[in-house]
């Protein structure tokens, strides 16, 4: 299943395996945290963020560069 989520003034395609309101607020949350706090390699990804995909308590936050891709834990 595929949704749109909205950061940083992009519409970035979501992946997950089932519709999940839950983890889409987590990981709402948890990106305007990281864009705030985060570490430069994090934010260097999320500034060429073009894809997430959700698998269980995961995400995987796919960048321009493959490098730049990284995975974080949502709980």
């Amino acid at each position: 299943m595929a949704t749109t989520f909205v950061f940083q003034n992009k519409a970035i395609p979501v992946y997950m395996s089932e519709q999940n309101k839950k983890a889409m607020r987590k990981l709402e949350a948890i990106l305007n945290q990281k864009w705030e706090t985060g570490k430069q390699a994090l934010k260097q990804c999320l500034a060429t963020l073009i894809s997430i995909e959700i698998v269980g308590s995961e995400a995987t936050l796919h960048a321009l560069t493959e490098h730049h891709s990284l995975t974080i834990s949502l709980y």
